[in-house]
C-alpha cells in the first residue's frame, strides 16, 4: 500500500472569502459543499478536484480546513497529543440514522433462527479476523475446526478459535464495565498460544520496539506511544468507554465505538494482537449500547477485503490533524456492506428453508435433515459428525444425533469411527437414493 501523502501545512496567507468568491463565481461553489458533505474527501482527492477546477491545490485546502473548523473537539486524555477532531457531515448522520433504525429495531431474524445464525456469524468474524491478521487456514478448513470443538492443528487455526472464544466471551459479558483488566483478559483469550512469548498474552507491552510498518516498502508509518504512558491511556480509554467522561457534545454510541477501536489500535497497548482486541472491542461496546444484530453482522470480512482502505482510514486520521472523520465513515460503509451481506444472506436461508418446507410434506424427514441432505446434493465429499449439527443449529446432542442416524437408518448415510469420533458421510450411491426419494 503507498503511503498516503501529508496535507500540506495551511498558512495565514489565503484569505477564505475569497476563495469562496473564487467557487461562487466559476459555479463550482455548491460542488464544493456536496464533495465535503457526501464524501469527505482526504488531502489527495482534493488535491485531483482543485486541478479539474484549475485552482492552486493548497488554496482549495484551506477552504476545506477552514469549512471544518466546526468539528467537534474530543480530548481523549490529560496527556499531550491526544487531542481528535470529529466531523458531522451528511453521510455520517445518514448512516447513524439508518444504523438506529436497523441494528435495535424490529428483528428481522426469527426467534426460532437466531441460535443457529448467531453461531455462523461468530464463526465467521472470527475467520476473517484472523486472516486479517495473517491466519492462512481456509474458510472451509476453518469452519470445519470451530463446528467440530476440533483441536488447532497450527497457529493459524489457533487464532481463529481464539477469536471465537473471544466473541462469545463479550456476549458473556457484555454487560460488564470495561476495565483495564477486562481487555487484558480478552487479549489473553485472543492471543492464547499464538505468541513468541506466553508471558505477553494479556500483558501490555514494556518496551517501545512496535512499530506499524508498510509491508510492501518496510517504512514505519507509525510509531505508537511510548510504554510508559499505557496505563494511564488504558485507564482513560476505559473511563471514555464507561461514558464516565462527559464530552461537551453528544457523541453517538455506534461513532463511540468505532472511535474505541481507533484508539486501540492507536495506543497499541500489546505487542501483537492490537487489532484482533480493537474490532472485539467494537463488538461489545455496540452489543453493551443495544445493537443487537451487529452480532450477526461479520464486520471483518468486509474489512478482510478492503484492507489499504482499512489501512489509510486509520493513517488519513493520523496524517491530518487527527481527524477521526476518515476512519468513522470507513467503518461505517463496512457496515453498511456487512448489514447488506446479513441481508442477502436471510433472504437466501428464507428461500432454503421455503424450499425445505415444501419437501418435508413429501417425506418423514425433518427441517435440519433436509438442509443435511441439500449439503450433501451441493457436495458429496463432506461429512458431518453430532458435535458439528449442534453447534450449527444450536440443538443438543439428544436431537443432534437422531437427526444424522435417521439419516443412517434411511441408507442416505453412512458412519465410521474417525479419531475419537463417529462421523456421518454419504453413501456411494446417495445421488441416486435422493432422487428416488424425492422422484414424486
Amino acid at each position: 500500500m503507498k503511503t498516503p501523502g501529508r496535507p500540506p501545512h495551511i498558512s495565514g496567507k489565503y484569505n477564505y472569502r475569497s476563495i469562496l468568491d473564487e467557487l461562487a463565481e466559476n459555479g463550482l461553489f455548491q460542488r464544493f459543499l456536496d464533495l465535503n458533505d457526501n464524501k469527505y474527501p482526504y488531502w489527495d482527492k482534493w488535491k485531483y478536484a482543485a486541478k479539474d477546477w484549475g485552482m492552486e491545490d493548497k488554496r482549495l485546502w484551506t477552504a476545506v480546513k477552514s469549512l471544518r473548523v466546526s468539528n467537534k473537539r474530543i480530548r481523549f486524555s490529560k496527556l499531550e497529543g491526544f487531542m481528535f477532531q470529529l466531523g458531522t457531515p451528511s453521510v455520517v448522520q445518514q448512516y447513524l440514522h439508518d444504523f438506529d433504525l436497523a441494528l435495535r429495531g424490529e428483528t428481522i431474524i426469527s426467534t426460532e433462527d437466531r441460535a443457529r445464525y448467531l453461531a455462523s456469524s461468530l464463526m465467521e468474524e472470527a475467520i476473517a479476523s484472523s486472516q486479517l491478521e495473517g491466519s492462512v487456514t481456509t474458510r472451509k478448513v476453518a469452519k470445519e475446526m470451530l463446528e467440530n470443538n476440533r483441536k488447532p492443528r497450527n497457529i493459524s487455526e489457533q487464532m481463529i478459535l481464539n477469536n471465537y472464544e473471544a466473541m462469545k466471551w463479550i456476549l458473556a459479558n457484555k454487560d460488564e464495565a470495561f476495565t483495564p483488566a477486562s481487555i487484558r483478559s480478552l487479549h489473553a483469550i485472543i492471543t492464547h498460544d499464538t505468541l513468541p512469548q506466553a508471558e505477553e498474552e494479556g500483558a501490555f507491552r514494556k518496551d517501545n520496539e512496535v512499530n506499524v510498518v508498510d509491508v510492501q516498502t518496510g517504512r514505519t508509518v507509525y510509531t505508537p506511544p511510548a510504554y510508559p504512558l499505557l496505563e494511564q491511556l488504558m485507564e482513560d480509554l476505559c473511563r471514555f468507554a464507561n461514558d464516565q467522561d462527559k464530552q461537551a457534545f453528544f457523541i453517538h454510541p455506534i461513532v463511540k465505538g468505532i472511535f474505541l477501536h481507533f484508539m486501540l489500535g492507536f495506543i497499541h497497548p500489546f505487542s501483537d494482537g492490537n487489532g484482533r482486541t480493537a474490532r472485539t472491542v467494537f463488538y461489545w461496546y455496540l452489543v453493551r449500547k443495544g445493537y443487537w444484530l451487529i452480532e450477526y453482522m461479520p464486520l471483518s470480512r468486509i474489512i478482510l477485503h478492503s484492507k489499504a482502505q482499512y489501512a489509510k482510514a486509520y493513517l488519513h486520521t493520523e496524517t491530518d490533524d487527527n481527524d477521526l472523520t476518515y476512519f468513522v465513515l470507513y467503518n461505517l460503509k463496512s457496515m453498511a456492506a456487512a448489514l447488506e451481506d446479513l441481508k442477502k444472506y436471510l433472504s437466501r436461508k428464507a428461500e432454503e428453508k421455503k424450499n425445505a418446507l415444501v419437501l418435508l410434506r413429501e417425506t418423514t424427514f425433518n427441517e435440519r435433515q433436509i438442509l443435511i441432505v441439500q449439503e450433501l446434493i451441493q457436495d458429496q465429499d463432506v461429512f458431518f459428525s453430532v458435535q458439528q449439527i449442534q453447534n450449527r443449529y444450536g440443538v443438543s446432542n439428544q436431537t443432534a444425533r437422531p437427526d444424522l442416524m435417521g439419516l443412517v437408518e434411511q441408507g442416505l448415510m453412512g458412519t465410521r469411527t474417525q479419531g475419537k469420533r463417529n462421523v456421518f458421510f454419504p453413501v456411494r450411491d446417495f445421488l441416486v437414493k435422493i432422487r428416488k426419494e424425492f422422484s414424486h
